[in-house]
């Protein structure tokens, strides 16, 4: 008897809150069925031309559907758009021999719902608070909807949390740290806070923190900052003191986490999964504009003790001295927010969904 191996089609595209999800399953879905075929649905100037090709998978492209918030001419052309991207989409996944989709968001989800729909069985994954539109609809026929945390607003949707990486969920900070540090080039012993605003990076963070090198210098402590690809950081050297390191862009976040005691950082959903994971103590800063779900995001961390949470509008060098500081000086604080971090994750998010995305497909 031939057992046929099963294609698993990816949607989730824009973003790396999007993207990064989808290829932690992929991953995932190979360790469990090494034969398996994993495809994923994107767009040519979506984040997922670069991401997913750049860990091995196959892209399939397919016209983007922009899903316009407000009432605007664009609106008007969305069914003409919608049609034609469906129609690509399901050509794309009889070419394949889809026999699952699994959508997480973003402008190729709506069109892969829709093509997947009475053909392949369907499920949603929503790892913010605030559910976007693509996901809205795809929840309403798909099999099973399945969301990071309780609270979810989508119907059925079952806590699983969000599919991370296994380099992050089984990264060993302290066993990794020595490694990390001198990759960065920083003090292999002093206090290291950790700064990065996304994959942009983030201009309040960049000035606040940097506004603040002198006095993070005398205090002690070392700074790793992702400053953003189109962002320059030109940081005073403090001879004697442990070194400020600003970087464009981490290409390795687990030697970035395994060199911190601490970070600073945007709450996207993906980054308050992964400090969390890593048990790093956090500030979070979230995003000043948008339906606040960076803040939602950041709460249940708050709530645990393993993170503070300050507005961007608060967020000066006078802050970073008086809040921060202190915070990233205190081993024993640290040690604290560190464990209550570590018990809010969902590390084995990726297997649980990849089993049941398999079972699905017939094993």
């Amino acid at each position: 008897m031939t057992v046929t191996e099963p294609t698993v089609v990816l949607a989730g595209g824009g973003t790396a809150g999007h993207i990064e999800p989808a290829l932690a399953l992929a991953d995932a879905v190979l360790r469990l069925r090494p034969r398996a075929r994993v495809v994923a649905l994107g767009t040519e100037r979506g984040l997922e031309s670069k991401l997913v090709p750049a860990r091995g998978y196959e892209l399939e492209l397919v016209p983007p559907v922009p899903l316009p918030r407000k009432l605007t001419p664009e609106l008007l052309r969305m069914p003409g758009k919608v049609r034609e991207s469906v129609k690509r989409t399901r050509e794309v996944l009889d070419r394949v021999g889809a026999d699952v989709v699994v959508g997480f968001g973003g402008y190729v989800s709506l069109s892969a719902y829709l093509a997947a729909r009475g053909r392949v069985p369907i499920f949603v994954h929503e790892a913010n608070r605030h559910a976007g539109l693509a996901n809205k609809v795809g929840a309403r026929f798909a099999e099973r909807v399945f969301g990071a945390a309780d609270g979810t607003p989508l119907p059925r949707a079952e806590t699983i949390g969000i599919p991370l990486r296994r380099s992050i969920t089984a990264l060993d900070r302290e066993a990794l740290r020595e490694e990390a540090r001198a990759e960065f080039e920083l003090d292999p012993d002093a206090p290291t806070l950790l700064v990065f605003g996304g994959s942009q990076g983030a201009r309040s963070l960049n000035d606040a923190v940097s506004g603040a090198a002198r006095e993070l210098a005398e205090a002690g402590i070392g700074v790793l900052h992702a400053h953003g690809p189109k962002n320059t950081l030109a940081v005073r050297e403090f001879p004697g003191a442990p070194a400020y390191v600003p970087v464009p862009y981490l290409d390795r976040m687990d030697l970035a986490y395994a060199a911190a005691d601490a970070v600073l950082c945007r709450s996207g959903a993906m980054t308050v999964a992964e400090v969390s994971a890593v048990g790093l103590p956090a500030v979070f800063v979230p995003l000043p504009h948008g339906n606040g779900e960076q803040a939602l995001n950041a709460e249940p961390a708050v709530k645990a003790g393993a993170a503070i949470m300050v507005d961007d509008a608060r967020l000066t060098p006078e802050w970073v001295v008086e809040h921060v500081i202190p915070l990233v000086s205190d081993k024993s604080r640290l040690a604290t927010m560190g464990a209550a971090a570590v018990g809010l994750g969902h590390r084995e998010a990726d297997e649980v969904l990849a089993k049941i995305v398999l079972e699905a497909c017939g094993g």
